[in-house]
């Protein structure tokens, strides 16, 4: 199979040498708030994207195996590093560890299986797609995120896909950034508009809806995906906008929300069930649902929800 999938496009809006922050997008969705509870342990996360800077400070300590389906490196299954920069920021605001420096993800200690699946160039056959997403199916993955898209639906892709979601594995995609900013417009790429995977649209550090984000009936929320900063290449940071960078904030929110949910209902949990889970911490913002799904991931949702009707219930009784 010849036809080719590419990473989403984005923009580098800065390159830095050095960082000692708690990135914006990652307070934005209260993640911050949990990790009392969990910070992601024993959670596996398959990044699908262009390999990773694996000597990062942030990220070394994380990553728990990785496998090139591309060509790059003369074809070396075990040579997984990341010559683009795109997967190594993905991964960084996933599970980039809490070490006092530099930045932290959403999940500080969940594990990342790096899948590399797009070359330098940035581009990938979805034949290794395909194989990769097998690939994280036998290997027990809890997540696999995937920040890519392209223009083909391709039966094989969306099969392998039914069959991830079926073993219980939650598949995360970008929805694009070919966006016009108008809902009376559709914009599709694959796998993002699959019915079975989790589609993830952006929006700024306002909490507005990004110009770029696609619009279609197969949205499923929002996360911050403008100037977010993460891990880069050769150990430094960037700020990059894109849906590719919603998407790794969903990804590593599923693995605390796994943790929390699985704990409370004393059993592991389906993918559907983990997905509800998901939808009830959203908030709507006000836009069409062809553009923010069920609204803005936003994980202490129910704690602030149960504190209010507390308080409320409180009042009512000293008003009887």
């Amino acid at each position: 199979m010849d036809k080719y999938m590419y990473l989403i496009p984005y923009e580098l809006v800065e390159q830095l040498e050095t960082v000692n922050e708690i990135p914006k997008g990652i307070e934005i969705i209260h993640a911050p708030e949990i990790w009392n509870e969990t910070k992601g342990k024993g959670i596996t996360i398959a990044v699908l994207d262009t390999g990773c800077d694996t000597d990062h400070p942030d990220l070394k300590n994380r990553i728990i195996g990785g496998y090139n389906f591309t060509s790059d490196d003369e074809e070396d299954p075990l040579k997984f590093e990341d010559y683009n920069g795109h997967g190594t920021h993905v991964a960084g605001t996933i599970a980039a560890s809490r070490n006092n420096s530099g930045v932290v993800g959403v999940a500080p200690e969940a594990n990342l299986l790096i899948l590399k699946v797009l070359g330098k160039s940035g581009s990938g056959k979805y034949d290794w797609i395909i194989k990769a997403i097998r690939y994280a199916i036998d290997h027990k993955a809890d997540i696999i995120s995937m920040s890519l898209g392209g223009s083909s639906d391709v039966k094989e892709l969306h099969d392998v896909i039914i069959e991830a979601v079926n073993q219980n594995i939650l598949v995360v995609c970008a929805a694009g950034n070919d966006g016009d900013g108008q809902d009376s417009t559709d914009e599709l790429g694959y796998p993002g508009c699959y019915n079975e995977v989790i589609s993830v649209g952006s929006v700024n550090l306002e909490r507005q809806s990004s110009e770029f984000t696609n619009s279609n009936n197969q949205i499923d929320l929002v996360a911050p995906g403008e100037k977010v900063t993460s891990t880069y290449l050769n150990g430094t940071y960037a700020t990059l906008s894109g849906t590719s960078m919603a998407t790794p904030h969903i990804s590593g929110a599923l693995a605390l929300l796994k943790v929390i949910s699985n704990s409370s209902f004393e059993r592991d949990l389906t993918e559907p069930e983990l997905y509800a889970q998901l939808i009830k911490r959203t908030v709507p913002l006000g836009n069409s649902p062809k553009i923010e799904g069920n609204g803005l991931i936003y994980l202490t949702l129910l704690d602030y929800v149960e504190n209010v009707f507390n308080q409320q219930t409180v009042k009512a009784f000293i008003n009887i």
